[in-house]
């Protein structure tokens, strides 16, 4: 099948607020880091405003929606916390995803099934407000199929567990695990939705995830910020895309 579309890149910088949050200082900046990237070919810059501010804050999403000239992913809860501020700033994307303050990062895909009529009414004002709205979900059909019915724009698949599951060598589970991420894009793209897809995504398991030819958009944040640590952002940036590239091609 021919790819529907270039492949996006969209890097998030929350990790760069992690690194400036545990020495409480001002250094290294997270708008500083998403101008890099901008420079060096981002699609995007994600962010995530956790309702305990445990790394970007909202400081920073002024800052971001202020400071760079490409395409905000406001990432959060679906909070009215969250929503007055979505409101104020309008980013260009809001994506939705499950919060638990315990949790060390997003763990699973958001249950817009069972949440399907609050999320409908949440997520009207923000559509009307401009922002372009995605669910945070895995690869289950009543998930996907749920998203479409709400009126979300978008749906971001959850590529955590196929990453863990490559990460730890389990390739055949991994490979199922892809396939049902294959599916679960050509059901979304089916209905309507823009699919994107994100969460665990390194070199070397990428390729799979940006060969599915529905996937529209990758957001890769974490991998992304280690690895600049070693080789600097823009050439982390780089490789990443010539990997994404390669695999479309």
């Amino acid at each position: 099948m021919t790819p529907i579309a270039k492949l996006r890149l969209g890097v998030n910088i929350d990790h760069v607020a992690t690194l400036r949050n545990a020495r409480g200082s001002v250094w290294p900046d997270p708008l500083r880091a998403a101008l890099l990237a901008e420079a060096s070919g981002a699609d995007g810059i994600t962010a995530h405003l956790r309702e305990d501010r445990r790394h970007i804050r909202d400081a920073d999403m002024d800052a971001l929606r202020a400071g760079i000239g490409i395409p905000l992913n406001f990432e959060c809860a679906a909070t009215d916390e969250m929503a007055a501020i979505i409101l104020r700033l309008k980013p260009h994307a809001v994506c939705l995803v499950p919060e638990r303050r315990e949790e060390r990062t997003t763990e699973g895909g958001l249950d817009v099934a069972g949440d399907e009529n609050r999320l409908a009414h949440y997520i009207a004002p923000l559509r009307d407000a401009g922002c372009r709205v995605s669910m945070f979900i895995g690869h289950a059909p009543r998930q996907i199929e749920a998203s479409a019915r709400i009126g979300a724009a978008v749906v971001e698949l959850h590529t955590g567990h196929y990453s863990d599951l490559h990460a730890e060598g389990r390739l055949d589970e991994a490979e199922a695990e892809l396939e049902a991420l294959r599916q679960g894009a050509a059901l979304a793209h089916s209905l309507g939705l823009e699919v994107h897809a994100g969460h665990g995504l390194t070199y070397d398991n990428v390729a799979p995830v940006a060969a599915i030819p529905q996937v529209v958009e990758l957001n890769i944040g974490h991998f992304l910020i280690g690895e600049a640590v070693f080789v600097g952002l823009s050439a982390a940036i780089d490789e990443m895309r010539r990997r994404m590239d390669a695999a479309r091609g």
